[in-house]
């Protein structure tokens, strides 16, 4: 532990007074008085106000690649700021920034002559894209084609269309109704047979697809919003059979696929982009988070060509725009965010460091009370039972007690432990935060305790 840049502890308790009176935590129950009040960052080390330091094994919500304290991403952002900080991408107008980045993320996108639309994160980028799989759809003559498909579990955002997407009830809570003309089907959860009635998962999904573009038409179907990995859900990876067969049955009706790659995107699965590693041939690809390391807020669309080309023939052009759509500031801290990437191999880093993980974590498998171990690059997870007294909220008692015990930050979700480190982490972090997780899972008892 380390005790360099602290507050006094009334000036602390000022602060933690503060913080529980006047900030609206998202997520954070009344009952809970706790908090952790964090003041500094380097790599993969993070200080709270008190002076305790801990290993960040969450890359806060699984999107600091690079790790915290960068101090090149902070001399690009001055710099622009000091030389044009902010002016919108509407009508005529644009920026070197964000033209030069809009070719770097076309370059890497396995797409087919992409196009590039700018956002400030995640649920706007999901937004935008539903607007424009129906616009896709209205320009070329089906107006009809409304209705978009998601997945029980999947994470999309919180906004109006991408909360109706999220299917999670605990989102939708407050809001009913939600969006119309959304479904849910089945995730590819593999380690849980009750959702799928003992049938092989992919069987059943791509079954389930079919029976749901029958009962409601292709031709009323838009599109199809899936993460490749689903990572709120806990990580969940889907069997190799999935993508190719789910893939096929989508574009033989004519139905965009919009990728979620707002986590997965920039080397976290050990690619630029998880739809090269499961093989998916989306037409647009939704990313944020890892696009700047999180140093600032950004997002962006990446689409097809073939979709492009359809989006823009009004008389007024693309009809959506946000405030900060290509700021320039924020493009220019993505591009010095993706030359770390790849100046430090960290795509390839993302699979030796999850393998290395993985494998540490592995013999927790043996165990009664876990339920898998699993992994895709940089995104593991290991989930836990829910047949404890804890139930649904085991991942969070066990979660708590890695922080408490090893000064370790993990991602507990439900009956998750999610982990997904900066990509700078080292052999030995990564072997601290495995000695961590094994220790506490391993004293798991029956009741939901950690004894």
């Amino acid at each position: 532990m380390t005790t360099e840049t602290h507050a006094p502890d009334a000036a602390l308790a000022r602060l933690t007074e503060l913080d529980q009176r006047v900030l609206l935590h998202p997520h954070r129950p009344l009952t809970m008085t706790e908090t952790l009040m964090l003041v500094r960052g380097e790599g993969c080390r993070l200080w709270d106000a008190a002076g305790n330091e801990y290993l960040d094994a969450a890359a806060g919500l699984a999107l600091c690649q690079i790790g915290h304290g960068n101090r090149d991403v902070a001399a690009a952002a001055a710099t622009q700021i000091g030389e044009l900080e902010y002016w919108p991408t509407f009508w005529e107008y644009s920026n070197p920034r964000a033209v030069e980045l809009a070719v770097r993320l076309a370059e890497l996108a396995p797409l087919e002559e992409p196009k590039v639309f700018f956002a400030s994160g995640g649920s706007e980028g999901i937004e935008a894209a539903m607007r424009m799989a129906r616009l896709y759809h209205s320009t070329r003559g089906n107006p009809e084609r409304s209705i978009v498909l998601a997945r029980e579990c999947g994470y999309h955002g919180v906004g109006y269309g991408s909360g109706s997407l999220t299917g999670f009830d605990d989102f939708h809570r407050g809001f009913e109704p939600m969006l119309p003309d959304v479904a849910h089907l089945t995730p590819p959860w593999a380690c849980r047979p009750e959702l799928f009635g003992g049938e092989d998962p992919t069987d059943f999904c791509v079954r389930e697809l079919e029976r749901t573009i029958e009962r409601l038409g292709a031709g009323r179907i838009a599109a199809f919003v899936a993460e490749p990995v689903m990572g709120v859900a806990g990580m969940v990876t889907p069997p190799p059979d999935y993508w190719p067969r789910i893939g096929a049955l989508l574009r033989e009706h004519g139905i965009l696929l919009i990728a979620d790659e707002v986590v997965t995107g920039f080397g976290r699965t050990g690619h630029w982009f998880a739809s090269e590693r499961y093989g998916l041939r989306p037409d647009l690809i939704v990313t944020a988070k890892g696009i700047t390391s999180g140093y600032v807020p950004l997002g962006a669309v990446l689409i097809a060509g073939p979709v492009a080309a359809e989006l823009d023939r009004g008389p007024d052009g693309f009809p959506i725009g946000y405030t900060y759509s290509g700021h320039p500031t924020a493009c220019a801290v993505a591009m010095a965010n993706l030359d770390l990437i790849e100046a430090r191999g960290l795509v390839a880093r993302a699979t030796e460091l999850g393998e290395l993980i993985l494998a540490g974590l592995a013999p927790l498998a043996e165990l009664q009370l876990v339920v898998e171990v699993r992994g895709a690059g940089a995104m593991l997870a290991v989930e836990l039972s829910r047949e404890t007294g804890a139930g649904e909220e085991v991942g969070n008692v066990v979660g708590r007690a890695i922080r408490r015990e090893h000064a370790v930050l993990v991602r507990p979700q439900g009956a998750v432990l999610s982990i997904a480190p900066p990509l700078v982490m080292s052999d030995a972090q990564a072997r601290r935060l495995i000695e961590a997780v094994s220790d506490v899972v391993g004293r798991l008892d029956s009741e939901g305790a950690v004894a």
